[in-house]
């Protein structure tokens, strides 16, 4: 026996539904992880320079929040003061605006997802897998020396934050490259190299995507 579920037109609409989550836009992203001090940031405008892709910090996004001085910017700050990851719900929301408000197809999401929960919300409510899972593979010694030497007056910059980063990354977003290694979806590369170096690695990586 069919129900109202099973009807075509029910179905039509719930399908339009999760393709209009951005705003009906068909959109090729790929997520770019790494641990704090990785070079994730550099090597995203260098993939914005030479490969026509937007970029969207999932961290910048929740700073512009927090200094929008909202009450939901004040929460933010406190989550991320504590080392906690903000939760998924709010992290997607602006990631959403971002793409709807976005005049391209091509997006490269760094630092997302931060967690599992992350990524099966993103996918679920979003309706899209990423095309590849970029991976920034570097020492915590080698990032904990860059983030103290970068002096960009950020609150998350002092020792005791930076270490706590290191083990929400390690316990929260590793599995997530698990994950999408077990897919086949990760593209690693080795960050600990001179920014132009790995650079030259990332372009052998976009190349066929200019």
């Amino acid at each position: 026996m069919s129900t109202a579920m099973d009807d075509p037109d029910v179905l039509a609409e719930k399908k339009d539904i999760n393709e209009n989550m951005l705003g009906g836009k068909k959109v090729k992203i790929i997520f770019v992880l790494g641990g704090p001090g990785s070079g994730k940031g550099t090597q995203c405008s260098n993939i914005v320079e030479h490969f026509g892709f937007i970029h969207l910090s999932a961290g910048e996004l929740l700073r512009a929040e927090i200094n929008s001085g909202s009450e939901n910017g004040t929460m933010i700050d406190t989550i991320i003061k504590e080392g906690k990851i903000v939760p998924s719900e709010i992290t997607i929301k602006l990631l959403q605006e971002a793409i709807i408000k976005g005049g391209n197809d091509k997006y490269i999401i760094d630092g997302f997802p931060r967690n599992e929960e992350n990524r099966a919300v993103f996918e679920s409510v979003i309706n899209i897998s990423p095309e590849f899972v970029l991976f920034f593979d570097c020492s915590e010694e080698e990032m904990e020396r860059r983030l103290l030497g970068r002096n960009q007056g950020r609150s998350d910059d002092n020792i005791e934050t930076i270490r706590k980063r290191f083990k929400v990354f390690v316990e929260s977003s590793l599995p997530v490259i698990e994950y999408y290694e077990s897919k086949g979806m990760v593209k690693k590369i080795d960050a600990t190299k001179p920014a132009p170096e790995v650079f030259e690695d990332v372009k052998a990586i976009f190349a066929h995507m200019a």
